[in-house]
C-alpha cells in the first residue's frame, strides 16, 4: 500500500482504534499532492502521539502538549496519566475548542510526581511561568504589599513588598498600598510607634515634627524608656493580629494601677491611649465579627470574560478587596470541563454543610463549572507558593483536593465554605456583588475600546481581514519627543494592541549626537533606531511591523517619518501625523498621511479621534516623565555618585541618607564622607575629589 494515499491515512487511524482530528484534512485549495502529503505527515505525527499514549504510566503527574512550532498548548495534572491523556486522543470532539487543540498536538510531555498535591504545585508553576495557549492564566503584575515591623531595640513600622524574611515581623498581606499605609496611620496615632529609618534615627538630637504632633513617642531621644516603648509595641502587635479588645482591657488595668499609685500623668497618657483606640474601633466602618484571617472570594463568568473578586480580613479588620481578570477563559473553561468529565479523579467539593438542591443544580450547570473552574484556577495561582489564611469563604465549592494541597503548602489546616451563615453570608454578598460590578464594568470599557479601535480601522480603512487575528489583533506605535529648551531630550514609544495600551511593550530612548531642541532630528534618530533591525527581521518573516505608526506632529514631523521609512524601504502607509487644530485645540486634531492622501478631520465627537488622542496622550505622558527624570538626574548629580568607582547602591544609600542629596554629599569634608558606615578613607577621597 503506497503510505501517500488517503487509503494509508484510514489504515493508520483504524489500526490506531480512532478517526484521525479534522486537522488532518487538507485545506479545499491545495493540490491534490499537497493534501496527500499533508494528511500522511498528519497521519504519521497523529501514529506516533498514540504510542506514546499508549507507553503512558497509570500514575500522577503532569502533562504538557506542545503545537508543531513547540509553543505550549495546554498544562494539565492527573492522578493517572494514562487514562486523562487517553481522554484526549480517543474521542471524537468534532469541531469544539478541544478538537480545535487536539489538531494541533505535535508532541507531549510527561512528568511523574509522587502525589496528586504535588502535580498541582507543579502544573500551577508551569501555568504561571509558560503561559500556555488554553489554560486559564491570572496575571499578578506585583505582589501584595506588607505591614513589616523591622527588628530593632526600638521597632519601626513600615510599608513593604516583596520577599520576606525571618529576621522581622509581617502582616498582611493587604489587598492595596492604601490599606497598609491607613494601619500604620492607625498604630502612629494609638501606639505611637516610629516609621523613621535607622539611619535617621541614629543621627536624631532632637524629635521630629512626628514626637510634636504626637504620632510618636520620641525613642531616638529617650522621651521614652526601652520598657514602656516594647510595651506598646506588643500592644500593637496583638491589635494587629485581633486581639483588640485583649488590648483594651490591658491598657485600662494599667491605668487603674497607675491612678491607684497616684500616677497621674501616666494614668492620663493611658486615658488617651484607650480614648484613641476606642475611637478607632468605633470608627471602623466594616465589623466582619472574625477574630483571625479570612479571605472571601466570589466569581463571575459572563460575555466570555471572568472576574474573581477577592476580600481580605486579617486580625478581625475588613482590609477591602481586589479583582481578577484570568485570561484564555474560554478554551480554558472548555478544556477543564473536558477533563472533569472524562475522569472523576478530582476530590468531592468541600461543603462542611449540605448543599440545597438548587444549588448544586447551579454548580452543575455549564455556567457554573466554567466560575468553578475560573476558581479554582485562581485559588491554586495566587496561595500555592504564597500565605493562605485558615478560612476561605467561596461564592461555589471546590475540590477537597485542593484545599488539603493549600494546607500541606502553607503548613495549617485550611477551611472551605461556600454556605455561610449570619455575618459571613453577609460578607460573601457583598464580594459576590463587587465582582459583579468590575466585571460589568471591564465588560463596558471594553465594549467601549473595541468600538474605538473599530472606528479607527473604518475611518482609515486598514483592512482589518488582512490582519493575522483580525481587530483584535490591530497595533499602533506612537512616538513623541520630550525636552526642555533641548536639555535631557528624551523620545517615547508606546504601544496599543488588544483594544489597549500595553506598557510592559513600551520603550524610552535618549537622544543624543543632535543640537538641542531639533525636533526632526531626535524623532529621526527614534525611528531609526526602533525599526532598523524590525524592518530586517519583518523581511525574514521573524519579527512584526505595526499596522499604524503614529507621529505626534504635523508634516514636518511626518515629513522626517517619511524619509526614514524610504531609506528601510517601508510602506509609507503606515506613516499617520497628528497635527494640533486650530488654536491647539482639544478635539480640532487633523490626521496628516505620509503617502500623498490629503489631511483627515475626524471630528470632535469621533470615537476614532478619541482612540488617537488617548495614545498621543500616553505617548506624551511617557516622554515627559522619562525626561523629567533625566533632567533631575543631570542637575542633581545624581549620575556623578553611580559613575564613581567603588560606590554601588548602599553605599549611594547611606552617602544620600546622611548629607541629605547629592548636593550635601558635595559639601561634606573627607572626614565627615569617611564617617559613613562602608566608607573608607580612601573612597572618601575619591569622593570628595569626583564631586567637586
Amino acid at each position: 500500500m503506497n503510505p501517500a494515499t488517503p487509503e494509508t491515512t484510514d489504515a493508520l487511524a483504524k489500526l490506531a482504534g480512532e478517526n484521525l482530528p479534522d486537522a488532518v484534512a487538507a485545506p479545499a485549495e491545495e493540490t491534490a499532492a499537497q493534501a496527500i502529503d499533508a494528511a500522511a505527515a498528519r497521519a504519521q505525527v497523529w501514529q506516533r502521539l498514540l504510542a506514546e499514549v499508549a507507553s503512558l504510566p497509570s500514575l500522577p503527574g503532569v502533562y504538557r502538549y506542545f503545537d508543531a512550532g513547540n509553543q505550549l498548548l495546554y498544562v494539565g495534572k492527573a492522578l493517572s496519566l494514562k487514562k486523562r491523556v487517553s481522554s484526549y486522543f480517543h474521542k471524537d470532539h468534532g469541531g469544539s475548542r478541544i478538537g480545535h487543540m487536539v489538531g494541533k498536538i505535535h508532541r507531549i510531555e510527561t512528568t511523574v510526581v509522587r502525589s496528586e498535591a504535588e502535580a498541582l504545585l507543579l502544573e500551577n508553576n508551569l501555568i504561571k511561568t509558560q503561559n500556555p495557549r488554553f489554560n486559564i492564566l491570572f496575571r499578578d503584575d506585583k505582589s501584595y504589599p506588607y505591614l513589616k515591623l523591622v527588628t530593632h531595640e526600638y521597632p519601626r513600622v513600615a510599608y513593604f513588598r516583596g520577599a520576606v524574611d525571618r529576621r522581622h515581623r509581617y502582616f498582611g498581606p493587604y489587598p492595596s498600598a492604601w490599606a497598609v499605609k491607613e494601619g500604620i496611620q492607625l498604630l502612629q496615632k494609638v501606639f505611637r510607634l516610629r516609621t523613621c529609618e535607622d539611619t535617621v534615627f541614629a543621627n536624631r538630637t532632637r524629635p521630629c515634627l512626628l514626637y510634636q504632633i504626637r504620632r510618636c513617642s520620641g525613642p531616638c531621644v529617650q522621651a521614652i524608656s526601652a520598657e514602656a516603648y516594647a510595651a506598646d509595641v506588643r500592644n500593637a502587635v496583638r491589635f494587629l493580629d485581633g486581639q483588640a479588645q485583649e488590648v483594651l482591657d490591658g491598657l485600662q488595668t494599667q491605668m487603674m494601677v497607675a491612678a491607684e499609685a497616684l500616677a497621674f500623668e501616666k494614668a492620663a497618657e493611658i486615658r488617651d491611649q484607650l480614648g484613641a483606640l476606642s475611637k478607632v474601633l468605633h470608627q471602623q466602618s466594616m465589623e466582619t465579627g472574625e477574630a483571625g484571617d479570612v479571605d472571601i472570594l466570589a466569581v463571575k463568568v459572563q460575555g466570555g470574560r471572568a472576574c474573581v473578586n477577592l476580600a481580605m480580613v486579617r486580625g478581625g479588620r475588613h482590609l477591602g478587596d481586589r479583582a481578577y481578570f484570568p485570561t484564555h477563559v474560554d478554551d480554558a473553561v472548555a478544556l477543564a470541563h473536558e477533563e472533569e468529565s472524562a475522569e472523576p479523579e478530582a476530590g468531592t467539593p468541600s461543603t462542611p454543610e449540605p448543599a440545597p438542591a438548587a444549588s448544586d443544580a447551579a454548580v452543575g450547570s455549564s455556567l457554573g463549572q466554567a466560575e468553578r473552574a475560573v476558581l479554582q484556577a485562581f485559588l491554586a495561582q495566587h496561595y500555592l507558593g504564597a500565605d493562605c489564611p485558615p478560612l476561605l469563604i467561596t461564592s461555589l465549592p471546590v475540590d477537597r483536593d485542593l484545599i488539603a494541597a493549600l494546607a500541606g503548602n502553607a503548613g495549617h489546616k485550611v477551611v472551605a465554605q461556600h454556605q455561610p451563615r449570619e455575618d459571613r453570608r453577609a460578607w460573601l454578598d457583598m464580594a459576590i456583588k463587587g465582582c459583579e460590578l468590575a466585571l460589568a464594568r471591564l465588560l463596558a470599557e471594553e465594549g467601549s475600546q473595541q468600538a474605538r479601535t473599530r472606528a479607527l480601522v473604518e475611518a482609515l480603512d486598514l483592512a482589518p481581514e488582512g490582519m493575522d487575528g483580525g481587530l483584535d489583533s490591530l497595533r499602533i506605535e506612537c512616538f513623541d519627543v520630550s525636552h526642555t529648551q533641548g536639555e535631557a531630550t528624551q523620545a517615547s514609544c508606546v504601544v496599543f494592541e488588544n483594544h489597549r495600551m500595553q506598557p510592559a511593550q513600551y520603550r524610552r530612548f535618549n537622544i543624543a549626537g543632535i543640537q538641542g531642541g531639533d525636533d526632526y532630528a531626535a524623532m529621526r534618530q527614534v525611528l531609526t533606531r526602533r525599526y532598523s533591525k524590525l524592518a530586517e527581521a519583518a523581511q525574514s518573516g521573524e519579527g512584526r511591523l505595526p499596522d499604524l505608526v503614529l507621529i505626534d506632529g504635523g508634516r514636518g514631523q511626518v515629513g522626517v517619518a517619511k524619509e526614514v521609512f524610504q531609506q528601510l524601504g517601508l510602506d509609507l502607509a503606515l506613516i499617520v501625523g497628528v497635527e494640533k487644530g486650530e488654536g491647539r485645540k482639544v478635539g480640532l486634531e487633523e490626521l496628516v498621511f505620509a503617502d500623498g492622501r490629503e489631511k483627515v478631520y475626524l471630528g470632535r465627537d469621533s470615537a476614532a479621534l478619541m482612540l488617537v488622542a488617548q495614545i498621543r496622550d500616553e505617548a506624551h505622558r511617557f516622554a515627559i516623565t522619562g525626561m523629567r527624570a533625566r533632567r533631575a538626574s543631570v542637575r542633581t548629580g545624581g549620575s556623578r555618585l553611580e559613575d564613581i568607582a567603588g560606590i554601588g547602591p548602599k553605599k549611594r544609600a547611606r552617602l544620600l541618607q546622611r548629607f541629605g542629596g547629592v548636593r550635601g554629599v558635595a559639601q561634606a569634608s573627607v572626614e565627615d564622607l569617611a564617617s559613613v558606615e562602608g566608607i573608607s578613607p580612601e573612597l572618601a577621597e575619591q569622593i570628595y575629589q569626583a564631586l567637586r
